[in-house]
């Protein structure tokens, strides 16, 4: 069965983001000038951006035109990125290390509230349900564009105790700062789910109408208990998540830090 017109012209101008013809911020042509290059109806090519912009590849804005959308991926390295014995030229938190490593301009926005925990947050936690817990969020910019929400949330008294209630963001990373005080994270149950975004987080990450979250969540534990429990939503046109297990002095020359 032949495909329907506007899906043709979607598949064609796919292909020229895909391949570079049209590369990010560049305009497309008019709706008339779709129309008479293609030889198709207005509504067919309205059709076919419609699609377009659900995928998140390009977007519209009144009185300027529409415009390929940067579709850059940043890579997030779970394996080692929130480790407490990351190298020592990390002085900074992992996420900033990460985006800089990779040639991007990092930024952020911090924010701290104490919530009481929901169900989910008590069985991660083992707190009870309803009980204060600490909730430090990192929303997160590369080159300026929204990129991922994270929420860290620690039980109470892990929280006083490590000086984590404070409004401001830990340049060290949390993870260390626990270390210092005893509470070595020794192992992580990570859950690595994709859904719908919320309006909220569809608005905060600036995705397109069908573009998907990467939600990752991280359950941080001591050798007694667990001690923070970390969900991170990726936008996820624009960000890839990395395991590297085992020894891999093949691929790089020298041991992973």
């Amino acid at each position: 069965m032949t495909a329907p017109l506007y899906r043709r012209l979607a598949a064609e101008l796919r292909e020229g983001i895909a391949s570079g013809k049209l590369p990010p911020g560049s305009q497309l042509p008019t709706e008339q000038e779709l129309g008479d290059r293609y030889n198709v109806s207005r509504n067919t090519v309205r059709l076919a951006l419609g699609m377009l912009a659900n995928e998140g590849m390009i977007t519209s804005t009144p009185g300027r035109g529409t415009f390929v959308r940067e579709r850059v991926m940043l890579t997030y390295h779970a394996t080692r990125a929130e480790a407490a014995d990351r190298p020592s030229d990390w002085h900074t938190d992992a996420y900033l290390s990460e985006v800089r490593q990779q040639g991007r301009q990092p930024s952020q926005a911090f924010d701290m509230r104490i919530d009481p925990a929901s169900l989910t947050v008590a069985e991660r936690l083992r707190v009870e349900e309803g009980a204060p817990v600490v909730v430090r969020r990192m929303t997160r910019y590369v080159d300026g564009q929204p990129w991922s929400i994270q929420d860290s949330s620690y039980p109470m008294d892990i929280a006083q105790e490590c000086g984590l209630m404070v409004p401001r963001d830990i340049p060290r990373g949390t993870v260390r700062v626990m270390a210092d005080h005893g509470h070595i994270e020794v192992g992580h149950v990570d859950e690595i789910t994709t859904r719908m975004p919320t309006p909220d987080e569809a608005s905060m990450l600036d995705l397109g109408t069908g573009v998907p979250v990467l939600v990752y969540v991280r359950t941080a534990y001591t050798k007694d208990r667990p001690v923070r429990l970390t969900e991170t939503v990726f936008a996820g046109d624009r960000n890839r998540l990395v395991y590297e297990l085992g020894h891999l002095e093949a691929l790089y020359g020298r041991d992973v830090p």
